[in-house]
C-alpha cells in the first residue's frame, strides 16, 4: 500500500483480507469519524462459483463491520458490469453505464442494495 506521509499520519490500521481485499481505515478531521477504505479485485465471471461466493461473503462481512457513521468507500476492479437497466435498483444505481449487466454486475448490484438497506442516504454506484 502506498500512501502520502499525510495519509500516513491518519492511518489507523490496514488488514488484509486475503489476496484480493484489503481494507485501511484513516482518521479524520470530525471527531469521532473515521474513514475506511476497502480496495478489492473481484475474481472473473469464468472463476468459478465457490470463489465467486467465497469474495462476495466475505467482502459483505468486511462492510457490515464497519460503523455507519464511519466513511466508508469500497472501490476497486468488480470485473463488473451493472448495465443500463436499474429496474429495481433505482436507489442504488444510475442509467449511465454501459452494456448489458453479467453475473458479476448481478452480484456487486446485490451486494450493494443489501448494504442499502441499513445504510439511510447514500448511493453506492
Amino acid at each position: 500500500m502506498m500512501l502520502s506521509k499525510q495519509a500516513q499520519n491518519a492511518l489507523i490500521r490496514w488488514e488484509s483480507h486475503g489476496p484480493r481485499i484489503i481494507k485501511a481505515s484513516f482518521k479524520t478531521k470530525k471527531e469521532g469519524i473515521s474513514m475506511n477504505i476497502i480496495q478489492c479485485y473481484a475474481p472473473t465471471n469464468d472463476y468459478n462459483e465457490d470463489a465467486k461466493n467465497q469474495f462476495y461473503n466475505r467482502l459483505q462481512s468486511i462492510v457490515e463491520k464497519c460503523q455507519t457513521k464511519d466513511l466508508t468507500i469500497l472501490m476497486g476492479d468488480f470485473n463488473a458490469k451493472v448495465g443500463t437497466v436499474n429496474t429495481g435498483y433505482e436507489d442504488i444505481m444510475g442509467r449511465h453505464e454501459l452494456g448489458e449487466r453479467n453475473e458479476n454486475g448481478e452480484r456487486f448490484a446485490n451486494l450493494c442494495a443489501f448494504q442499502r438497506q441499513g445504510w439511510n442516504g447514500q448511493h453506492w454506484i
